[in-house]
């Protein structure tokens, strides 16, 4: 079992001794979407929502799930977040309307902001989705996915295709 970082010497599962490992700047950014009925696409882009500003109360969300990550996945270390962005777009194909969500979350520490990045993603979608479902509740969350993380022994990656 000593491949596996997250196991112990009894293969019970543990949190990764990142003591030893160096502070750099860590950068993560994760997307995904949900796409909504044309009716949400123009009540939201009109502040037309019953509930509120979905985006803002979306982007809070997300900011503040990013901050709690290592309380929502078990082995994630607890991190001091340097920074967390959360941008919006709509893609719109032969009447699809898709809001597209970007999170960039950065820090500088021994561990990557790869979670924090697709839990605030998550979790705004999940945001988006609660103060809409009473016009539709077939809404569609995903594909939820990492773009880019920098930093780390790992070094650079960057997803091939987005």
């Amino acid at each position: 079992m000593s491949s596996f970082t997250h196991f112990n010497e009894q293969g019970r599962a543990k949190m990764v001794d990142i003591t030893n490992k160096e502070d750099t700047v860590r950068v993560a950014v994760a997307k995904t979407s949900v796409t909504v009925s044309e009716e949400i696409y123009k009540k939201m882009t009109n502040h037309a929502i019953e509930k509120g500003d979905v985006l803002a109360v979306a982007q809070v969300a997300g900011v503040m799930a990013a901050k709690k990550t290592a309380d929502l996945i078990p082995m994630c270390h607890p991190l001091m977040l340097k920074s967390v962005d959360i941008a919006f777009s709509w893609e719109n194909e032969a009447d699809v309307y898709k809001l597209v969500i970007t999170a960039t979350v950065k820090t500088k520490g021994s561990t990557g902001v790869e979670m924090e990045a697709l839990t605030a993603t998550s979790v705004c979608a999940l945001t988006v989705y609660d103060m809409c479902k009473a016009l539709d509740k077939g809404m569609i969350i995903g594909p939820t996915y990492l773009v880019e993380k920098t930093g780390g022994k790992s070094g650079h990656y960057r997803r091939k295709t987005d």
